[in-house]
């Protein structure tokens, strides 16, 4: 088992020399301070420049040793830089006498000096001269044409370790042999963890001291980041997932501190001259954008190792899978934390199709988040950007869906929304245009006055940020489109209960906002899809309240016989029970306020008795809590129409027909020959609170007096009382007094017999039985 570390080139060299001293390769060199044997000694009476220039003869008897025809390809040479030896000499005519200084040239400064002098031209290409071959016609010259970027190229296939961004150190194994741990013994696995906390202890001091330093002062610290991203690839085998993990919540942290709430523009005007700040705030800005783009990356890159496609083989672990999951919660806070900010739009790209992945934690975890992102939008619009994504999503995924995809929907607030607004006011408009017109007419210099006058009036509405507003009620309808573009599509062609189940609750939530030339096409789908045998007792009660919200308010101008919707929901109505479907009651309940508190004035007086009778006969069969609201909706009822007290006269003499509850339209049910003898039973209800109901409701509803309701229970509605004495947290509302015991005193009990025969056949069953009892209790 190995582990790689950095070194530096340093450190690498002197390794390497101790080695070869060691093997006795090389000598040790002298210490400081002791002169060499063999390197000659300057007199003392002799200056360093004398000696210098007595020593050298700075090549000028050189030049007479040379043929012309080598000279003249020693200065071909020197020109074209075909040898490395003559880089860097440069012919300039006769050589001038300098003084030479030394200078120290440090490993970087070489690196950097041969990397220029391998580089000729631009074009990435180098002409090399090879000796040249003597003939008889005299001198033949031959070069060589290399490309450079394919050997540099060749050059990182081969040595892949060392790389640019990092030229000041290299990775190399860290096996077990450098450590304090001897190989050629059994290792146990105390040791094997000790090495492994040990290299997580110092990846851990690492990060924390670049997060700590760059938070401190983020605009001198910005390389601090790309120390930070290199470590997520970092492979060590025993760490690697940990370090990875550290690093990505490390660096979640640190953008969320850093990163601005706007937008970062890319702002390079020509011919403009900034200040010093100007710039610098610039160039840090640029990398802060480049930095975060290459973690995004990152987390992309893990995420995505959860979707498999055609094809895909791939085995994760468990560590691969909790990476992944990791890497889509960072990106889901980072949206969360700064929606404004760049790529905010890439990062909802990658988010949106995890909202159908087949693991449920992670969908609820992607639901939360952008629930959050919708209630938190000011502008709406990232809030647009995110419905545009899932729109495409279901064009191209329509039946395998999950619901969670569905429910994001429901957190949008579409309250100020009117599809008609822009029409009523361009037609607004016009009429006013036309009656201007009608009565004056303008001269030129007014027509002129006019025009600046509006021109200021529009300078006044970008001051009192009235442009925002109109921005935002513009995304706002986009938004309700694409939204009713969604649940149409899905009603049309979606066979699937829980997906239709949602879109139905969708619509019931915002058919408000659908537009009134649309409502006739609405109502014949839902009515459509009311005969369809698949269809669930759920999404029947949401088909039948879309369509009663649909005809109340802007819809009472629409013509059309809501009859067969109230056959519908009155023939149903018992299907709800104290069993699974419970929860039903709610829906129900909200239908019947649409349908018969808000139409009230629009539905006989038959009709309204039947179903009447039919919610008190359905809260016998419910948890009180749903008994509470069907009895307050017979309260409602009671008190908004007097004919529903023929329901209090037990003498049904003066009735047409009989009671026929098995009748399906509550117009023939004729239960106005019946009573509500349900509140009889529901007076000794195990709730306190449905036994004051029932017999408020016994009593007339009277508001005061005998038989009234306490003012803490008679001012709540009927959704109120639904969701006040709810038991699913387990906690009875009011609280159930604790019983008192009582300890009962036995009394005398004269037995009389007719029979003295049978008295006495008793007395000795009695006594024989006592023996027995006594006997097994002595043995």
């Amino acid at each position: 088992m190995s582990v790689k570390a950095k070194i530096s080139r340093v450190k690498r060299n002197n390794q390497k020399k101790n080695k070869l001293i060691k093997r006795g390769v090389i000598k040790k060199s002298q210490k400081k301070g002791k002169t060499p044997a063999n390197v000659p000694q300057i007199p003392k009476n002799v200056s360093k420049e004398e000696y210098s220039a007595e020593e050298s003869d700075h090549g000028e008897d050189m030049l007479e040793m040379i043929e012309e025809e080598d000279l003249e390809f020693l200065k071909q040479a020197i020109t074209n830089k075909s040898y490395n030896i003559l880089n860097r000499v440069k012919y300039s005519g006769p050589p001038v006498n300098k003084p030479k200084k030394r200078k120290l040239i440090t490993d970087d400064e070489r690196l950097e000096n041969d990397y220029e002098n391998e580089i000729d031209d631009m074009s990435g290409k180098r002409v090399k001269a090879l000796l040249p071959i003597k003939t008889q016609k005299g001198l033949v010259y031959k070069e060589i044409v290399e490309n450079i970027l394919e050997k540099e190229q060749t050059e990182k296939n081969e040595n892949p370790a060392e790389t640019e961004d990092d030229k000041d150190s290299i990775e190399e194994e860290f096996s077990l042999q450098e450590t304090d741990i001897d190989i050629s013994k059994p290792i146990s696995a105390a040791q094997l963890l000790a090495t492994r906390s040990e290299t997580l202890r110092q990846k851990k001091i690492h990060i924390g001291t670049l997060s700590s330093g760059l938070l401190e002062n983020p605009e001198e610290k910005i390389t601090n980041l790309k120390t930070l991203l290199n470590l997520m690839d970092d492979e060590i085998p025993e760490v690697f997932y940990t370090i990875r993990k550290l690093t990505i919540v490390s660096l979640l942290e640190v953008f969320k501190d850093i990163l601005p709430d706007y937008e970062i523009k890319n702002l390079n005007p020509e011919g403009v001259k900034l200040k010093k700040d100007t710039l610098k705030l610039q160039k840090y800005e640029e990398n802060l954008l480049a930095y975060y783009k290459k973690f995004l990356q990152k987390l992309e890159k893990f995420s995505f190792m959860l979707v498999k496609k055609k094809g895909d083989t791939r085995v994760l672990t468990e560590e691969d899978k909790k990476l992944s999951e990791l890497s889509i919660q960072t990106l889901c806070s980072l949206l969360v934390s700064h929606p404004n900010f760049n790529y905010s739009q890439n990062i909802a790209q990658v988010i949106v199709p995890f909202l159908n992945h087949s693991r449920r934690d992670l969908r609820q975890g992607v639901k939360q988040s952008v629930i959050t992102i919708f209630k938190e939008d000011k502008k709406q619009e990232i809030t647009l950007k995110i419905l545009r994504l899932v729109n495409n999503y279901l064009k191209t995924h329509t039946q395998n869906v999950n619901t969670e995809i569905l429910e994001i929907l429901l957190a949008l607030n579409l309250r100020e929304v009117n599809l008609d607004a822009e029409k009523e006011q361009n037609i607004k408009n016009k009429k006013m245009q036309a009656k201007k017109s009608r009565i004056m007419q303008l001269s030129k210099k007014e027509k002129k006055r006019k025009k600046k006058l509006e021109e200021l009036e529009k300078e006044m509405m970008e001051t009192r940020a009235e442009e925002n507003r109109q921005i935002k009620q513009t995304n706002l309808t986009e938004i309700t489109k694409i939204m009713f573009n969604i649940y149409f599509r899905i009603l049309k062609c979606s066979e699937n209960r829980k997906i239709l189940s949602v879109c139905l609750e969708g619509l019931t939530k915002f058919a408000h906002c659908i537009n009134l030339e649309y409502y006739v096409d609405m109502v014949n789908i839902l009515n459509k899809l009311l005969h369809e045998e698949w269809l669930g007792y759920k999404e029947q009660l949401h088909c039948i309240q879309t369509i009663f919200i649909l005809l109340s308010g802007q819809g009472e101008a629409v013509n059309i016989d809501p009859t067969r919707f109230y056959v519908n929901l009155y023939r149903d109505l018992l299907t709800t029970h104290a069993g699974r479907n419970h929860d039903n009651i709610f829906i129900v309940l909200k239908t019947l306020i649409d349908s018969l508190i808000k139409r009230r004035k629009k539905i006989t007086n038959k009709r309204i008795i039947n179903f009447v009778k039919r919610l008190t006969t359905l809260s016998l069969q419910l948890l009180h809590n749903g008994s509470l609201g069907c009895l307050g909706m017979v309260k409602v009822l009671m008190q908004l129409n007097r004919s529903t007290d023929i329901l209090l006269d037990l003498d049904n003499s003066g009735g047409e027909g009989q009671y026929q509850p098995e009748i399906h339209d509550p117009e023939y049910a004729n239960a106005s020959n019946t009573a509500l003898f349900e509140t009889s039973l529901l007076s000794t209800h195990y709730h306190p609170v449905v036994r004051k109901f029932s017999r408020n409701i016994a009593s007339g509803v009277p508001s005061t007096g005998d038989g009234s309701l306490p003012l803490e229970y008679g001012k709540l509605t009927i959704e109120q009382l639904y969701e006040n004495y709810d038991i699913s947290q387990m906690a009875f509302n009011p609280a159930i007094p604790v019983v008192k015991t009582v300890i009962t005193r036995s009394r005398p009990v004269n037995k009389i017999f007719l029979s003295s025969t049978f008295s006495e056949e008793c007395r000795i069953i009695l006594k024989v039985k006592k023996e027995r009892e006594l006997f097994w209790i002595s043995s």
